[in-house]
C-alpha cells in the first residue's frame, strides 16, 4: 500500500532550544523518562530531525527538518556555527589566541586538536532570554562573554575548548547556522520557514 506521506513536501523549522530541554522529540529511553522534550512546544510533523543537536544544558538555535539530505548538508564544515560562550573568569588574550589556533580536547580517551576558527570577546553582555536556571552570581568572581564560530561539531566542543584554555563555560547560546540568525526569538519560540537554504534565505524578517 503507497505511503501518502511519502509524497508529502518536506518541512523546515527553527527553534529556540531553552536550557534543560533535550534536542529529541520522543523518549524511548526509560531512564530519561523525566526529561524535557521538544514536542512541548510544537506539533511537529511525523520524522522531524534535529540537526546539530544541543545538549541538555545548551540553549539558542536548533534547526528540525524531515529531509535527510538537507540535515546532512547543513552539518557539512561548509557551513558556520557561530556560539555566544559566558566563561568564568576574566579571559586573557593568550587563551582567546590558542582557542582560534585550535586546542587539543577528548573523545572517549581520543585526543583531538579542534581546527582554527573565529573567536572574539563580546563588548556588552548579549541581549538574550534569561535562562531557565539561575547562574552562580558575581560575588563568585567576573565573567566574560565570547563569540566562538565553529566549521565542525564535536561532541561538546565548545565547552571542552574554553575547559582547555582554563576559562570554563557557564552558559552556552547557539546564536547563528550559516545565515540563518537567532535574532530576538524567544525561549522556546518555533518558526515554520519555506527552505533551509543557509545561504540565501530571506523571509520572516531573519537575517538568513
Amino acid at each position: 500500500m503507497e505511503n501518502p506521506n511519502e509524497n508529502q513536501p518536506h518541512r523546515h523549522f527553527i527553534i529556540y532550544k531553552p536550557y534543560g530541554y533535550l534536542s529529541q522529540f520522543a523518549n524511548n529511553d526509560i531512564s530519561k523518562h523525566k526529561k524535557k522534550l521538544l514536542g512541548e512546544f510544537y506539533q511537529f510533523p511525523e520524522k522531524i530531525m534535529a540537526i546539530g543537536r544541543l545538549d541538555e544544558k545548551s540553549e539558542g538555535l536548533l534547526l528540525l527538518t524531515t529531509d535527510g539530505n538537507m540535515s546532512e548538508l547543513v552539518r557539512s564544515s561548509n557551513v558556520e556555527k557561530e556560539y555566544f560562550a559566558e566563561v568564568d573568569g576574566d579571559i586573557t588574550s593568550e587563551a582567546m589566541e590558542s582557542l582560534k589556533n585550535g586546542v587539543e580536547i577528548g573523545f572517549g580517551g581520543i585526543k583531538y586538536t579542534t581546527k582554527p576558527c573565529n573567536v572574539y570577546k563580546l563588548n556588552e553582555i548579549p541581549n538574550l532570554p534569561e535562562r531557565g536556571k539561575k547562574l552562580r552570581d558575581n560575588r563568585h568572581g567576573p565573567t566574560n562573554w565570547v563569540s566562538i564560530t565553529l566549521t565542525e561539531g564535536k561532541f561538546r566542543q565548545v565547552r571542552k575548548m574554553t575547559a582547555a584554555v582554563g576559562f570554563p563555560t557557564l552558559r552556552l547560546i547557539r546564536v547563528r547556522v550559516g545565515t540563518i540568525h537567532i535574532n530576538d526569538m524567544k525561549a522556546g519560540e518555533v518558526k515554520e520557514i519555506s527552505h533551509l537554504d543557509c545561504a540565501r534565505c530571506d523571509e520572516i524578517g531573519f537575517s538568513f
